[in-house]
This record gives structure tokens, C-alpha cells and sequence, in this order.
């Protein structure tokens, strides 16, 4: 069967089975990621090699392009809705201390036990840096689990995407044999400082083309839905006006000019998040399908039992330990420290990053690619298996200790305190 037809068929089966499911998905340990990407692995190139993607070809790049722009725009238009929020002290330290970090211990594990050189190293750890909220949505939505967690986790996977980004193009272009010599203040002043500017433009433009709800009368005011489509319309354009000329970084004029956006026009984002919840949900459980048809035997084994070292400490050392030193000197307690170590899930955006490395000429690219992948998979499983467990023992534990909802990641340190002393 043909590629397109294939992939239509097995995407709309499994989205039909997923909604028939969804109920029992809720009680069960297996996600609604885990199980397309277990899919697209049975039917790709690991499986029946009934859809057969190849990793450079244009589909798969188009298609990891427009999901990255869906999610990063969707991920700076929530900047505003809870950054000035109280709670916003955990998500920021582990932002600015517990990425780095992790990036610099995967990197290490990476030089040590792969071999990889350190630019390669440091792409591979910029590479899985970011987490996924798809992959914690039993953590995330539910309202049991203490809100300081909920808000921390929800807030930092969705701004780590567009913070990351940076790093990741910075490393690919110094590997890339197109880019030539890699100036790195060359790459600063165009890819970042163009992709600054045009997103500011852009989301201060688009800001001011939206007439206001008040400013219209009731007849004449425009339906919720099509503000939704003005501001996906705008990530979009911002993408490609960014990228025609001069030439910057088009994802990251995408995340700027959606956070100009939503702190200029809050009313836009909540048409927005309204109303695009089932787009993004699709766009992401379509990229975790071509994903799994990616994925071969062969790739997970290639490196041996140090790929599986790596994905070990990925996940147990690299994430926990960062978050936990960016943590130092807050009130929160070591079982909900380590509890938001372990959930730093991989899935969407270290995907979609690793498929644009994939596209450049960069000598190591298939191995980076594997070795994000056989991490991403991982995390699929794991976080998969246990984000529902996880949700019900940090809640009960919440609910034993006397942990209220409400107040600041300060108020629930101090009560946890008094809880135990008590």
C-alpha cells in the first residue's frame, strides 16, 4: 500500500481505537503515546515495514517542521498564564540550573561511554534536555497531585522546548559540513538575534491586527474559533517571514512572537487554548506514529550495552540529580524533589529536534538520531507505566500529610515541614 494511504489508514484506526480506549487508558498503565508509537514500530521499518519512512525524506521533515511550530507557539502562548503566577520559582530554577546540568552530564556520559566528540556530546544532551507533558498527563490534569507539582512540571516542559532550542541549532550548524566554519557570534546575531527580533515584531503586529472583543459590537465580533485560526495563522507566517530573508531562526521567532502575543492579547490566548487542544493533540500523536515507523532493532542495538548505559543514566542520575541541586535551598522536600526528577519524560520535542539534526550533513547525525531515539523510546515506556501510579502515591501522600492546593511552592514546603515535625 502506498506510503500516504498507509499512513492514513493506520492514523485514523488508531485514533479511533484511542477514543474507544481512552476511558480504560486513564486505569491502565499504557499511554496513548506509547501505544502509537508501539504501532508505528509493529508497521514500519522495525515491524511489517508496511509504511516505509525514511528519516531524510521531505514528508518526514515538513512534517516535523509544522508540529514544531504548533508546539512551540502553543508553548509560549502559556508563558503568561502562569509565569506570573506564584508558583513560578521552581519552574524557572530548574529552567536556568537543571537544563544546563543535564545537558552537561548527558554529554559526559555521552563522550565517556559512546565516544562521541564533545560538540557531538553536547548536541546529543541540548538534544534531551527538554521534557514532554503528553507523556504526564495523569500528573498533570489531575487535580489530586499537589499543585505545586502540577504547575512546576506543566510550566517548565513548556517553555524547555523554546529554551532549548538555541543550543540544539548552535550545536547542529558547528557539526553541519554546509555550514562551513562555525562562527558562533555570526550564529548569535543571525539565527538568535534575527529570530528575536522578527518574533517581536511579529507577535506586537499580530497584537494589533486582532480587533478587540469591546471595540466591536456583539453581531460584528469575530467567532472564537477563527481567533483561534488568526493565531495559528500568525505562528505560521512568523515562521516564514523569519526564514525568506534574512534568513533567521524561524522556530524561535515562533516562540517569541507567541509570548509577545499572549502577554499583549490574553484574550487570544485563551481562544486559542480553547479551542486547539484536539490540532495539538493530533499533531503530537501523529509525530509520535512516524516516530515508531522510524525505529529499527538495529538502531537500539547498534551501540551495544553502553546505549542502554546511557539511557540508564539519562534517567536516573542526569535529571534527578540536576533537579535536585536547582532545588538547593527551597522548602521542598526530598520525596516531591525526587518525584520531579524521575518525571522529565522525552517525547515531542527531542523527537522533532533530533529529526532536523537527522537532516543536515553532519557525519554523526544517524547515531545521534538512534541514540535520541532509543531515549525518547525509553521514556515512552517508563514514564508511560508510571506517570498513573506516580499521580496516585504523590497524591495520597499529599492527602496524608495535610498538603493544601492552594498557596506557593514556600506554603507547601512549610506545610510538609510541620506535617512530619507534627
Amino acid at each position: 500500500m502506498p506510503t500516504f494511504q498507509a499512513t492514513a489508514t493506520a492514523l485514523g484506526l488508531l485514533l479511533m481505537l484511542g477514543a474507544l480506549a481512552s476511558g480504560l487508558a486513564r486505569r491502565s498503565m499504557l499511554s496513548l503515546a506509547a501505544l502509537f508509537v508501539l504501532a508505528g514500530f509493529v508497521i514500519g521499518n522495525g515491524g511489517f515495514d508496511w509504511i516505509d519512512f525514511r528519516a531524510r525524506s521531505g514528508f518526514v521533515e515538513d512534517l516535523a517542521f509544522a508540529a514544531l511550530i504548533v508546539i512551540l507557539f502553543r508553548d509560549g502562548l502559556e508563558v503568561e498564564g502562569e509565569i506570573l503566577q506564584k508558583t513560578w520559582h521552581l519552574p524557572l530554577r530548574k529552567l536556568v540550573l537543571a537544563m544546563p546540568l543535564t545537558t552537561v552530564i548527558v554529554a559526559a556520559a555521552a563522550r565517556v561511554l559512546i565516544g562521541l566528540s564533545w560538540t557531538e556530546s553536547f548536541l546529543l544532551g541540548a538534544l534531551l534536555a527538554p521534557t514532554d507533558p503528553v507523556l504526564t498527563s495523569s500528573i498533570v490534569t489531575n487535580e489530586r497531585v499537589p499543585r505545586v507539582v502540577r504547575n512546576s512540571l506543566n510550566l517548565e516542559s513548556g517553555l524547555n522546548d523554546g529554551l532549548a532550542l538555541p543550543a540544539v541549532l548552535a550545536f547542529t550548524a558547528a557539526l553541519s559540513t554546509d555550514s562551513g566554519d562555525f562562527v558562533w557570534w555570526r550564529f548569535v546575531l543571525q539565527d538568535v538575534g534575527l529570530g528575536f527580533a522578527f518574533g517581536l515584531a511579529c507577535g506586537w503586529v499580530a497584537s494589533l491586527l486582532l480587533p478587540r472583543e469591546s471595540d466591536r459590537p456583539l453581531r460584528e465580533r469575530i467567532p472564537s474559533h477563527q481567533r483561534s485560526l488568526f493565531a495559528l495563522g500568525v505562528a505560521f507566517a512568523t515562521y516564514g517571514v523569519t526564514v525568506l530573508s534574512p534568513k533567521g531562526n524561524g522556530f524561535i521567532a515562533v516562540f517569541v512572537a507567541a509570548i509577545v502575543l499572549g502577554i499583549r492579547r490574553p484574550d487570544v490566548r485563551e481562544h486559542f487554548e480553547r479551542n486547539s487542544e484536539q490540532l495539538v493533540e493530533i499533531v503530537k500523536l501523529g509525530i509520535f506514529l512516524v516516530f515508531g515507523t522510524l525505529l529499527t532493532v538495529h538502531a537500539f542495538t547498534r551501540e551495544g550495552w553502553a546505549a542502554l548505559a546511557l539511557v540508564a543514566i539519562v534517567f536516573v542520575l542526569a535529571r534527578p540529580l540536576a533537579v535536585w541541586l536547582s532545588l538547593a535551598g527551597t522548602r521542598v522536600d526530598t520525596p516531591t524533589r525526587l518525584f520531579m526528577g524521575w518525571f522529565g519524560p522525552k517525547g515531542v520535542a527531542s523527537m522533532t529536534f533530533a529529526l532536523i539534526v537527522l537532516d543536515r550533513n553532519i557525519a554523526s547525525g544517524t547515531r545521534i538520531f538512534d541514540l535520541t531515539a532509543l531515549v525518547v523510546f525509553c521514556s515512552i515506556l517508563l514514564h508511560g507505566v508510571t506517570d498513573t501510579p506516580g499521580a496516585n502515591w504523590i497524591a495520597r501522600r499529599a492527602e496524608r500529610l495535610g498538603i493544601s492546593d492552594g498557596g506557593d511552592e514556600e506554603d507547601a514546603g512549610a506545610e510538609a515541614e510541620a506535617a512530619r515535625s507534627g
